[in-house]
């Protein structure tokens, strides 16, 4: 499960990473009594994190622009839900921006750190300028600056951006999170360092040890700014919209958020979306048995769900994970009455190498799902967008199906939508 922004920054600032002056906002009147020092930025406090940041996003300049922003924040949905909470805080005008991450890598059976110099940039350019570091042995000041460094970072700048990615790396560890990232990462014109969005998502499983998070996650649910997605295994949101007719699986939060939102403004109609997190869009390394497992019953789930005509597949990861994931979805269709996965992969053995982790993490790396079957009823279109490598092999091997490739979301959020409308159930695949 996500944390809310500003909940993330509460354990920024209590691990001692710097965020700015901020207040939360439960009703535009608070505005009245805010205590931080015009220009002000308000922010739409949804569990997101994928949102387009004009949506959630208003500067202000005093009272009473800040009172009517407020009141059109709380008014806009975010996938089809109010946030009950904004986040005010001080405007910060910065020189660079970084993006900084920490999270388990299940394949390698180690954490990794991710940093990258161009911080708040689209997805498809953060990852092709992403610094990987795996955390070989017991962490280590060594670790954040050999991050910093092929970063490209110099000068007081490793010193200072290490020493946060230290203290992201404590946060993960201390708090048994799946992932701690910060983007972007302000840098001022004096080399001050400031937190200016962070993301935090919590394990289900490792709540219990934490009463901290669960007072913060209980807070979420009792407002309802909080809606239970949580990132550890295959998930569907029922109940968004039950007269939807679109299915969604995504590999990221942040991903499953920006696709709804889409779809949403294409004024077409989520049913549910299942998210599949083990295919991980930060990471470079191949797709794990696992990952393919959590697609394949995401996908005979979906196709084989009442009401849903279009099944919007978005997986945003590296060259080998995209042609893995187009591998065996095109097993999935060309196998016989279009009812059985056709894909064997064998189990891998993880690292056995001893590690600062915690007993949370280390359980984590051993867990996989088995692979679901099909049935037999009618299925739905498929609708796939798949981005960074090409699909030459895959399109002749279903040269007799309509298909049509594309790595444009807006594209395929389109054509779903299109598909939905129309409620044609023959067989459509997009990639």
């Amino acid at each position: 499960m996500h944390l809310l922004e500003y909940q993330a920054k509460e354990l920024f600032r209590e691990i001692g990473i710097p965020v700015l002056p901020a207040q939360r906002i439960d009703h535009p009147t608070d505005i009245k009594g805010l205590q931080i020092p015009y220009p002000v930025v308000l922010k739409s406090q949804v569990s997101t994190c994928g949102d387009n940041p004009a949506r959630r996003i208003r500067c202000v300049e005093n009272t009473i622009d800040a009172i009517a922003a407020a009141r059109a924040i709380f008014k806009l949905p975010i996938l089809g839900k109010h946030p009950q909470v904004l986040l005010a805080e001080s405007r910060y005008n910065a020189e660079q921006e970084f993006y900084l991450a920490v999270f388990l890598d299940y394949n390698l059976a180690r954490p990794v750190l991710l940093g990258s110099s161009q911080g708040r940039m689209d997805t498809k350019a953060l990852i092709s300028d992403m610094q990987k570091v795996v955390v070989e042995q017991n962490f280590s000041p060594f670790y954040g600056r050999r991050l910093a460094i092929k970063m490209g970072l110099h000068g007081n700048l490793i010193e200072s951006v290490s020493g946060i990615i230290n203290k992201m790396y404590q946060l993960f560890v201390q708090k048994d999170l799946d992932i701690v990232e910060i983007n972007p990462l302000g840098v001022s014109p004096t080399g001050e360092l400031m937190a200016l969005d962070g993301r935090i998502a919590i394990n289900d499983k490792a709540l219990r040890r934490h009463q901290d998070l669960i007072n913060l996650t209980s807070t979420m649910a009792e407002s309802g700014s909080y809606q239970d997605m949580p990132t550890n295994s295959s998930h569907n949101f029922n109940g968004r919209d039950l007269k939807g007719n679109i299915g969604i699986i995504c590999n990221s939060m942040c991903l499953a958020a920006t696709t709804v939102d889409l779809v949403y403004q294409a004024k077409g109609k989520p049913r549910q979306c299942h998210l599949v997190p083990t295919i991980n869009s930060n990471q470079y390394w191949p797709i794990t048995p696992a990952g393919i497992e959590e697609l394949q019953e995401a996908l005979r789930k979906l196709t084989t769900s009442e009401g849903i005509k279009v099944v919007l597949v978005n997986i945003l990861s590296n060259r080998a994970t995209s042609n893995a994931a187009a591998e065996m979805i095109a097993n999935y269709l060309l196998s016989q009455s279009w009812e059985t996965a056709v894909l064997n992969s064998e189990n891998q053995e993880h690292n056995s190498t001893s590690h600062p982790l915690s007993s949370h993490h280390q359980d984590l790396l051993s867990k996989g799902k088995s692979p679901g079957s099909a049935s037999g009823i009618e299925r739905p279109h498929l609708v796939i967008r798949l981005v960074g490598t090409n699909f030459h092999s895959i399109q002749q091997r279903l040269a007799q199906l309509p298909v049509h490739f594309t790595d444009n979301l807006d594209e395929a959020v389109k054509q779903a939508v299109s598909i939905a409308r129309k409620g044609s159930r023959r067989p459509n695949l997009v990639i």
